[in-house]
């Protein structure tokens, strides 16, 4: 039996499947937003209901360590949050800079002029 061509008379209409479904980005959308500008990285963390103070940031070996959490008495829960992040090209760690405010997390990564990516080249065969 063939399925329905005509989704706009089904129960999936309006659905804008996966998009709406798994979010923008795929399954479980995604909290950050990571892109290469002017010689830098610039990451942004959508990280609300945190303050400044309970956020860890650590740079180790080219991998950038957010972690974070808060503990809410009143309520008892406890809130927390931990992603890596490996960079390609090699940073000046001694140039990092982050900045937290309304809720967003932006953390600035110059990379070193002329740096070669890391890693080992991967042949695709097709």
């Amino acid at each position: 039996m063939a399925l329905p061509s005509n989704t706009a008379s089904s129960w999936m209409q309006n659905l804008d499947l996966p998009s709406r479904v798994f979010g923008e980005g795929g399954f479980g959308g995604t909290d950050y937003e990571l892109y290469e500008e002017d010689d830098e990285f610039v990451l942004t963390i959508d990280m609300p209901g945190f303050d400044r103070e309970e956020i860890d940031l650590a740079w180790d070996d080219g991998v950038l360590n957010v972690a974070a959490e808060h503990v809410d008495e009143n309520r008892g829960r406890r809130k927390t949050y931990h992603r890596r992040f490996r960079f390609p090209r090699e940073v000046d760690e001694d140039a990092i800079s982050a900045r937290y405010e309304n809720g967003v997390l932006e953390v600035t990564l110059p990379a070193v002029v002329d740096a070669a990516a890391t890693g080992t080249t991967i042949p695709i065969e097709g």
